[in-house]
């Protein structure tokens, strides 16, 4: 018996009692860890600064203040061959945000519509959007770039032949070219008044849910909220005397001349990313809608609710909080499969850094900024995507 005495005090001793210490193990591990990350980034580092001095380069992002010397086709702002490459890259991060923005939205719309299609009682619409789904998800991104590109706005007829469209709209294999607006004096007056109504249509549909919250009454938030945001701007257009002019494009022996114009290769690295998205989200929106108990569909057609009130007004907005969530993750894809645009030669972020390496040999320090940018992106959008996950949540009255 003191023998095992002896061995229980062994047992018991503090080196074994702080090994089986799962904090003490924690804390272990996590230091691990940050060694070997500290360590991998000081390898890799040490590496380069090394591989920068045998080559006779410095590291520094100095070079963004050279003449970059070079066009770029589609611009949203002020740039020539005269800009820095820090403008250029300006112009590169703009056209990705705007191919993300309206990716976004337009995947979002498309996505929703094919999703309860999939739903439908109606047996062809929803076997179409079935066929839409496995289509377009079962196909590489760059396919289906390549695909718009190539077997649809590729094959439209020539400048000579253009399609005329309505309202001086004209349609070739060069891409659509429409009236470019020209805004006169006081124009900006009528921007402040377009933030002023949206600002009081928010205002406005906060207090109506408060209002329906307290004593039941619905008020008609959605009239009222256009009639804010389009009828308060188009008072201030008209008591400026409606200072707005358009540029239309007019046909001459070789080309358009005049307006404004959407290149194929913003149209079809736009197309393609809706498109394909589209049916990602598609099937988000199912799951979601498949998620709500059925219960709660059969008691809202109890009380004589139609059955697109009941899925626009009882299943969506319980759908939702199991929608969001992944959704990010589309939105997330969606911006980072922009980076493709390189592959049709529209001038995004990857596309204009890439002329900037070979000219300039800073691999690190554009690779660097192509990071930052993403990650700060993802990051923002999933930041938004959070704020409106927690305000769609179900809140205990």
């Amino acid at each position: 018996m003191a023998a095992d005495a002896a061995k229980r005090v062994g047992d018991d001793s503090p080196s074994q009692s702080l090994l089986y210490n799962p904090e003490i193990r924690g804390y272990f591990y996590q230091a691990v860890t940050i060694i070997v990350v500290v360590a991998f980034i000081y390898t890799a580092v040490t590496n380069a600064a090394e591989n920068l001095a045998r080559a006779n380069m410095t590291a520094g992002f100095d070079f963004l203040g050279n003449r970059a010397g070079f066009d770029i086709g589609q611009s949203l702002i002020a740039y020539s061959s005269d800009s820095t490459y820090f403008r250029a890259l300006v112009v590169g991060l703009v056209n990705t945000l705007v191919i993300a923005f309206f990716g976004i939205i337009t995947a979002t719309i498309i996505g929703l519509l094919v999703g309860v299609g999939r739903l439908s009682q109606n047996w062809l619409i929803a076997r179409l959007c079935t066929v839409y789904v496995e289509f377009f998800r079962n196909i590489p991104p760059l396919l289906v770039i390549f695909f718009w590109y190539k077997l649809v706005l590729d094959i439209l007829p020539g400048v000579k032949e253009s399609l005329e469209l309505p309202f001086s709209v004209y349609l070739n294999n060069r891409g659509v070219f429409m009236p470019a607006p020209m805004f006169g004096d006081g124009s900006s007056l009528i921007v402040i008044a377009l933030v002023i109504g949206i600002a009081l249509a928010i205002g406005f549909s906060r207090w109506a849910k408060s209002k329906q919250m307290a004593t039941g009454k619905q008020y008609p938030t959605i009239t009222i909220g256009l009639a804010l945001v389009i009828g308060l701007p188009l008072l201030t257009f008209l008591a400026l005397g409606a200072p707005l002019s358009f540029d239309t494009p007019v046909l001459g022996k070789f080309n358009l001349n005049g307006g404004m114009v959407v290149g194929p290769e913003f149209l079809s690295l736009y197309l393609a990313l809706s498109f394909y998205t589209a049916s990602f989200i598609a099937e988000i929106v199912r799951s979601g809608i498949r998620g709500v108990a059925k219960g709660q569909s059969e008691a809202a057609h109890a009380l004589g609710i139609r059955h697109g009130l009941t899925t626009r007004l009882v299943v969506l907005p319980q759908a939702l909080r199991i929608i969001i969530p992944p959704l990010t993750s589309q939105y997330l894809n969606l911006t980072k499969n922009s980076s493709l645009a390189i592959a049709v030669g529209y001038a995004d972020l990857v596309a204009v850094g890439g002329t900037i390496l070979n000219q300039s040999g800073r691999s690190i320090e554009i690779i660097a900024i192509w990071m930052v940018m993403y990650v700060s992106i993802s990051l923002i959008t999933s930041l938004f995507m959070n704020w409106f996950n927690a305000k769609m949540a179900l809140v205990e009255r």
